[in-house]
């Protein structure tokens, strides 16, 4: 009796945390740019360019929001994409950090929680350095920097793949893994779409 009041208690509180986060990042969607036809032009594009990403529908829903920013620049859109990868990376990682020290986790469970978030933390560095190194791209510098940001991009999905395969097996709970793996998931879809776009980046020479 009392382990299945404990199991139900740390149900309730995970379910309890997945509420707070997800309210906690909900963002408003940004206000519809004024011309029906640059908006309509701004979608296009944006369409056109995450068809060629590994996670399509993801990529528009996840910067149609961001049309009146991204127009039809490319490298607007390839900046959007890896703040948007980020602020998910990190909301992810806090998220996870959150639920590692619920009540109930067993031993295993709590390892690959602190190992995930150890490796979701290099990925928010690899990412924020990515985001900064987009703000310095020039001609000039054109070829070595896209070159920075596919090293940089692609050590975050690695990483970020690194921590889905900790919750593989048996060994963890069926709750706890596909939360969190859902979580992780997604971040890795948006980090692979990001990085799809640097490389369209890299190709177009904006």
């Amino acid at each position: 009796m009392p382990s299945s009041f404990s199991n139900h208690l740390f149900q309730s509180s995970l379910l309890l945390v997945i509420l707070l986060f997800t309210c906690s990042f909900i963002h408003p969607t940004q206000q519809a740019i004024e011309n029906p036809q640059q908006q309509a032009k701004s979608t296009n594009f944006i369409r056109t360019s995450c068809s060629a990403t590994t996670y399509p529908k993801l990529c528009i829903t996840s910067l149609s929001s961001h049309a009146n920013l991204i127009q039809t620049n490319r490298k607007v859109l390839t900046d959007m994409a890896l703040n948007v990868t980020l602020s998910s990376a990190k909301s992810t990682s806090a998220f996870m950090y959150s639920i590692a020290k619920s009540r109930g986790l067993k031993p295993r469970e709590v390892s690959a929680m602190k190992d995930c978030v150890e490796e979701l933390s290099d990925a928010v560095d690899e990412l924020r350095k990515s985001i900064g190194e987009m703000g310095q791209l020039k001609i000039s510098n054109f070829e070595i920097t896209m070159s920075d940001l596919q090293t940089w991009v692609s050590a975050a999905l690695t990483e970020e793949n690194t921590c889905t395969e900790g919750f593989q097996g048996n060994a963890v709970n069926g709750n706890v893994k596909t939360v969190v793996r859902g979580r992780i998931v997604n971040v890795g879809q948006l980090t692979s779409n990001a990085l799809a776009l640097i490389n369209q980046l890299a190709s177009n020479h904006y």
